[in-house]
């Protein structure tokens, strides 16, 4: 691939911090001279044992991840870094790879990676997708957070907090939290949440089973949910309130 110099540099750009891991030097260096042209702020890493080192050092905005390396696999370190403290856990990556199958993005998504960009890329594409994932990863207005019981979830970043604590989700979850907490208490039909499947290929019966693990995640008694309602026969709705600037 040949990375042509690109010179406007996006916004904010000198305000993120990025971490290329890659074990091709070539790669790893000509991602970097690009990246650093754009206006980033560029660490490198040669493998996840190197980027681990980095990660106790620096706090990153964004960390670019090779998928295959010797050792530990890309998806694996993603899985590792979701489950680890704060800032690590939230890092967005953006995960490069030559591996096409569905079953391999499923799983870097479940992981934890925030998106994909196959091999071999135009560099144009990977400013885009550095610029698009960053401008998701700010914090979004607080008057657009939803609070119910002890839970505080941020529809953009997908984040589900518990007082302090993170609450693990899975992608398909997140998605589903994501359309209840949007309607703002308002039913939202099981065929409308099977449709928002990426893979379309929920039904939806599978939306049943989805919403179950989520209640035994966000629910004191699951059998009796408080704010994960059925509205029998049409679909589902999530008791919330907005999470105001001032409370």
């Amino acid at each position: 691939m040949t990375f042509v110099p690109h010179h406007a540099a996006p916004p904010n750009a000198k305000a993120a911090h990025i971490l290329v891991v890659d074990d091709d030097q070539r790669i790893r260096t000509l991602l970097s001279r690009y990246l650093t042209k754009q206006g980033y702020l560029v660490s490198a890493a040669a493998d996840t044992r190197e980027a681990s080192a980095r990660l106790r050092d620096f706090t990153f905005d964004l960390i670019v991840l090779d998928g295959m390396m010797p050792g530990e696999r890309g998806a694996d370190f993603a899985a590792r870094l979701r489950q680890g403290a704060e800032p690590l856990r939230s890092a967005p990556i953006l995960m490069l790879t030559a591996l096409t199958e569905t079953a391999d993005r499923v799983e870097g998504l479940e992981a934890g990676v925030d998106d994909y960009l196959a091999k071999p890329f135009d560099p144009r594409e990977l400013s885009l997708r550095i610029a698009s994932i960053l401008r998701r990863s700010r914090r979004a207005d607080p008057a657009c957070v939803r609070r119910f019981g002890d839970f505080v979830f941020d529809p953009s970043r997908g984040e589900l907090l518990r007082g302090e604590a993170p609450v693990r989700l899975t992608t398909r979850e997140r998605d589903l939290l994501r359309a209840l907490a949007e309607g703002d208490g308002a039913l939202v039909s099981r065929q409308n949440l099977a449709q928002r499947d990426p893979q379309r290929s929920a039904s939806e019966r599978s939306v049943d089973v989805e919403i179950a693990r989520l209640r035994r995640k966000i629910e004191t008694d699951p059998n009796a949910p408080r704010y994960l309602q059925t509205v029998r026969g049409h679909g589902y709705r999530l008791l919330v309130e907005p999470l105001r600037a001032n409370r």
